[in-house]
C-alpha cells in the first residue's frame, strides 16, 4: 500500500505557562531564565508527544523556543542591526498595506485591533556587518526537540528565509539591498547548517516572498525582479545544505482575511522550483489557492522533488473532514505520484507566542483529520 507521510508547517499553539512567560518578556518584565528553560523543555516534550500520538511522521518543537513571530525571532540571532522599537501601547500591524487593505480597509481596522500584537513597530536597520549570534538559541531548540523525539518519527525545525528576515531592508553599512540580503543569507546559513548537522530537517519559511506582491498592488513587472533577487539570496543561504534535508514553505500570510491581492502560484512557481530543496510546502486548503493544484497539470515537478500541500487550514476553526483531506491528496497524487505527496497544514496554527489562529483543541482535531485523511487516501491510491 502507498504510504502518505504526514507533517505540518511548524508553529503550534503555546501552552498557558509558556504564554505567560513570553508575555512578560514582551512587556519588558523580569523573567527567571531557569524557570523559562524548565517550562520550555517540558512544553516541547509534551507537544512532540502529542504529535507522535496523533500519528504524524515528521514533527516539530511547535516553534516554542522562538521569542517572537515565525520571522521576527531572528532579530535576537543576528548582529549588525540596530532596532528602534515603538512603545508597547502603540500596537503593531500584522498586515502590511497593499491591495487587500485598500479594498477592505474597514475589515482590517476591526480585524487588527483584536489581534493582540504589542510593540515592535520600530525600524530594524543594518548599521554594521551582519553576523550570526544565535548559536546558543538554536542549539537550545535543537536539544529540546532531539531529546523529545521518539517512536521513529523525524524532526524538523522551521527557520526564516532572507526575504522574510528583512522584508523591508534599511541599512547604513551596505551599499545596496543586494549586499545586505547576501550578508543576511550568509549569516542564516549558519542556522540552517546547525539544524541539519543535528540530524533534523530544516524548513525555510518565506511568507514575505509572496506577500510582497500584494504590497506592490499586483504590479508583476515590479515584483518579479524583487522576487528573483530574494530567490538568489535564498539559494546562497542554502549553500552546503543537502536538498533531501530541506523543505521550503511559501504561503500568503497567516491571517484569515480576504486575500484577493495574493500573487497566483503560477506567477511564482518557477522561482519556487529554483530553490534547492527536495520538498515544497504550499497552501492548498486556502480557498483563494485550493484550485491551484491544477498548476501541476502543465508545470513539471522535477523527478527528485516532493510536494507538501496544505490540506487543513490554520485560518478557520472549522475542522476539515478526513474525506475532504483524502480527496485533496488523491487528486494531486494522480498528477505527480503518491510517493511525492506529503500531507500537511497550510501554515502554522499560531502566529507567535501570543497570537493563535485556532483554539488548541481545534488544532489537534485538524491534525487528527489530516492523518485520518492520509490513511483513507492510501487505500484509494
Amino acid at each position: 500500500m502507498t504510504r502518505i507521510r504526514t507533517t505540518h508547517v511548524g508553529s503550534l499553539v503555546r501552552t498557558p505557562e509558556l504564554v505567560e512567560i513570553m508575555r512578560a518578556r514582551e512587556y519588558g518584565e523580569p523573567v527567571d531564565p531557569d524557570r523559562h528553560a524548565e517550562v520550555l523543555t517540558a512544553a516541547v516534550a509534551d507537544v512532540v508527544r502529542r504529535q507522535v500520538e496523533i500519528g504524524l511522521d515528521v514533527v516539530s518543537d511547535g516553534e516554542y523556543g522562538k521569542s517572537d513571530s515565525w520571522s521576527r525571532y531572528i532579530r535576537e540571532r543576528l548582529g549588525g542591526f540596530t532596532a528602534t522599537a515603538a512603545a508597547p501601547e502603540a500596537g503593531r500591524s500584522n498586515v502590511p498595506p497593499g491591495t487587500d487593505k485598500h479594498l477592505f480597509g474597514e475589515f482590517y481596522a476591526e480585524y487588527e485591533a483584536g489581534q493582540g500584537f504589542v510593540g515592535g513597530g520600530g525600524e530594524w536597520r543594518a548599521t554594521g556587518p551582519v553576523h550570526y549570534t544565535g548559536a546558543a538559541a538554536v542549539g537550545r531548540d535543537i536539544a529540546n526537540l532531539t531529546v523529545a523525539l521518539h517512536g521513529g518519527v523525524e524532526g524538523f525545525l522551521p527557520v526564516v528565509a532572507p526575504a522574510s528576515a528583512v522584508p523591508r531592508p534599511t541599512h547604513d553599512h551596505y551599499a545596496s539591498d543586494e549586499e545586505l540580503l547576501f550578508a543576511v543569507a550568509d549569516a542564516l546559513n549558519e542556522e540552517y547548517r546547525a539544524v541539519v548537522d543535528a540530524g533534523l530537517v530544516v524548513q525555510i519559511d518565506d511568507a514575505h516572498f509572496a506577500i510582497a506582491y500584494d504590497t506592490m498592488r499586483g504590479d508583476l513587472a515590479a515584483y518579479r525582479p524583487w522576487a528573483e533577487l530574494r530567490t538568489e539570496a535564498l539559494v546562497r543561504a542554502l549553500d552546503g545544505i543537502p536538498a533531501e534535508r530541506a523543505r521550503y514553505h511559501v504561503c500568503w500570510g497567516s491571517w484569515n482575511a480576504p486575500h484577493v491581492g495574493d500573487v497566483p502560484l503560477r506567477d511564482i512557481v518557477d522561482l519556487i522550483l529554483r530553490v534547492p530543496v527536495r520538498t515544497y510546502s504550499l497552501e492548498q486548503a486556502n480557498p483563494r489557492h485550493e484550485h491551484e493544484w491544477r498548476v501541476w497539470e502543465d508545470v513539471t515537478l522535477p523527478d527528485d522533488k516532493v510536494l507538501m500541500p496544505g490540506l487543513v487550514s490554520h485560518a478557520t476553526n472549522v475542522v476539515e473532514h478526513p474525506e475532504l483531506v483524502a480527496e485533496r491528496i488523491v487528486r494531486l497524487a494522480k498528477l505527480v505520484g503518491p510517493e511525492r505527496v506529503v500531507a500537511s497544514s497550510d501554515c502554522g496554527f499560531a502566529q507567535g507566542p501570543l497570537v493563535r489562529r485556532v483554539h488548541p483543541s481545534v488544532q489537534w482535531a485538524k491534525l487528527e483529520a489530516l492523518v485520518q485523511g492520509a490513511r483513507l487516501a492510501e487505500k484509494r491510491l
